[in-house]
């Protein structure tokens, strides 16, 4: 599960959602900053290509922000959902691998958060059989972000396992009883199935003392707008029109002046009438802590080349940091094995809890 929505900065209130309904807002993460250590965060990102800034302002500086402010995090590689939409995982654990590289040079301290592969828990993509029996086939089919995965699909048509996604990520944060969820809006179908099977879960198997197995997961929104890719669409690894977190300075000097922009000469901040010319001046504002309209009103009638050139400066000033600790990392790969190993034994140990703890109410023990 990802998140692509984008945030204002490290400091920037998130929303959260009411307990009634999974996609109303009710305002900034104060119940968090007061007590921190009474939440759980599940996320995690599909091992099928490098990071890029869009997984960077939408989620993984929010994970490192709530990590230092003390919630317990859970990230997930989900491994075996990487099949849901291509034909085979191609250099699996190379990407693996270079998720870990990302979340540790961004800021994740794997003591503070649980870093662990889907394959290595079973007892997690157990739950998945009680789990699929408590949603029906209709509700799969009508789901909005499967639909939009299904036509983005490098299949030649839909398999099993895509249709069920939304139950996959489901089990994925019912095992660990996480409570809150980053996500962008697209995301928040997926996690509205998870929250109809806790609640369908613990209507059909009551405990005596009517306290309920699961939690209902709430949606942890930014309230920033998605990062467009380079051609002017949803920035994604899959569509080739992001800048990832690992290129090099040209490389990224490359990306950024085949970006989409308009004929206007005056640079505006104007998301609506010109998003790509927008998106660039978000970007730039995003890396130098500026409000964007300012770093419009900088450029002025420079055009298309000085926005391009501010935007290249200021990603790569900003990631400078970053990317010297990533090549630091990449030197010892022993070291991002030993940390998902670790996470992975933690993960176990709290799946074969919760498994045994639905069994039990199933009565199947």
């Amino acid at each position: 599960m990802t998140t692509t929505t984008t945030t204002a900065g490290p400091d920037a209130p998130a929303d959260l959602t009411g307990p009634g309904d999974s996609t109303r807002p009710t305002g900034p993460d104060d119940d968090i900053r007061e007590n921190p250590a009474a939440h759980r965060v599940l996320t995690g990102d599909r091992p099928t290509g490098p990071l890029h800034l869009g997984h960077y302002f939408g989620s993984l500086r929010n994970r490192v922000r709530l990590q230092r402010l003390g919630v317990e995090m859970f990230l997930v590689i989900p491994d075996y959902q990487v099949i849901t939409d291509r034909d085979v995982a191609d250099r699996l654990a190379e990407h693996t691998e270079n998720l870990v590289l990302d979340y540790l040079a961004t800021g994740i301290d794997p003591d503070r958060a649980t870093v662990f592969t889907h394959s290595s828990v079973p007892a997690l993509n157990q739950l998945l059989l009680p789990f699929l029996s408590l949603v029906s086939v209709a509700e799969l089919h009508r789901n909005p972000t499967v639909k939009d995965e299904i036509a983005h699909s490098s299949q030649a048509s839909v398999n099993g396992l895509m249709l069920t996604y939304p139950v996959h990520q489901a089990a994925d944060i019912l095992f660990c009883k996480a409570d809150l969820v980053p996500v962008g809006k697209d995301q928040l179908p997926h996690l509205e199935v998870a929250r109809t099977v806790a609640r369908r879960f613990d209507e059909r198997y009551p405990r005596p003392d009517g306290t309920p197995v699961f939690p209902r997961p709430r949606a942890l929104l930014s309230d920033a707008p998605l990062l467009l890719g380079t051609d002017g669409g949803k920035m994604s690894k899959s569509r080739g029109n992001s800048i990832p977190l690992a290129a090099d300075e040209d490389t990224t000097a490359r990306l950024v002046k085949g970006a989409k922009t308009d004929t206007e000469r005056r640079i505006t901040y104007d998301p609506a009438g010109r998003p790509e010319v927008s998106n660039l001046v978000l970007l730039a504002a995003l890396c130098q802590d500026r409000a964007p309209e300012t770093v419009a009103e900088e450029i002025g009638d420079g055009g298309s080349a000085a926005l391009k050139r501010t935007v290249t400066e200021a990603v790569n000033e900003h990631l400078r940091p970053i990317r010297a600790r990533r090549a630091e990392l990449a030197t010892d790969r022993g070291h991002l094995r030993a940390v998902l190993r670790a996470g992975s034994e933690r993960a176990n140990g709290i799946a074969d809890a919760t498994l045994a703890e639905v069994r039990e109410v199933m009565g199947s023990l």
